[in-house]
């Protein structure tokens, strides 16, 4: 039986309306709490260095107003790190961060940043904090993550999901290889970007992956149905999947 597959709610973009305006609403500790009580298993939110919506101090609102596992994205930096070890995530995924870019574009590349990446792995994973890379589906970077001793990847499945006519099922394979070469390796893989309604099935069915970040598009829904209906019917989706 192929276990059940976790979803994680990113809540960056309700803070993202929030600044739009400045102010405290819409709150993305209410979003948490929605997320919480409608069953979604754990909470993603990436603190940028240049705060465009999760701020400093949501992230400890967020934890103390739910019991779900919060997932922090953050850059390579001395500063992330600092702050994660402060506030002790239950994971920390890095990501690729660059200023210009309006949300998080491809995989960090772990094979060629092993050097940096690799203090910054240790001194998480010595804290208790559960890493993971953020990474294209691509071999090098998987056995990148088996030398840096991270626990987790998260395959980015934006290729998939921009992927038109015969290369839809290209990138879906490449998704299926590498989430089942991790977990043959010993690390858990993860899923998440771009994913919709639409194209969440073929990567839900993957029997290795373990969990789906999922942000903007539920995000976006929730504007028309409401954040917890949008959260159910991507775990129906899901659930119907496996």
């Amino acid at each position: 039986m192929i276990p059940r597959l976790r979803l994680g709610v990113n809540i960056d973009h309700v803070a993202t309306i929030r600044n739009a305006r400045g102010g405290d609403h819409p709150d993305p500790v209410r979003a948490a709490q929605i997320v919480a009580a409608c069953g979604g298993d754990g909470i993603t939110a990436h603190l940028r260095e240049d705060r465009r919506h999760i701020r400093d101090e949501d992230i400890a609102r967020i934890q103390a107003a739910t019991d779900l596992p919060l997932n922090f994205e953050m850059a390579a930096t001395e500063e992330m790190l600092e702050f994660a070890l402060r506030h002790m995530p239950h994971a920390a995924c890095i990501v690729p961060e660059r200023r210009e870019e309006r949300t998080t574009e491809g995989g960090l590349d772990a094979a060629g940043q092993h050097n940096r990446l690799a203090p910054i792995v240790a001194r998480l994973s010595d804290a208790g904090i559960r890493v993971s890379l953020f990474i294209a589906p691509e071999e090098r970077q998987i056995e990148a993550a088996m030398k840096l001793r991270a626990p987790v990847v998260e395959l980015h499945t934006g290729e998939y999901a921009h992927a038109e006519g015969d290369q839809i099922a290209v990138e879906l394979r490449r998704l299926a290889d590498m989430a089942a070469l991790a977990a043959k390796n010993g690390i858990e893989p993860h899923a998440g970007h771009g994913l919709t309604y639409e194209n969440v099935q073929p990567v839900a069915a993957i029997p290795q992956l373990a969990e789906l970040n999922i942000g903007h598009y539920l995000i976006g829904e929730a504007i028309f149905t409401g954040l917890e209906a949008a959260v159910l019917r991507m775990r129906e989706l899901m659930d119907a999947a496996r």
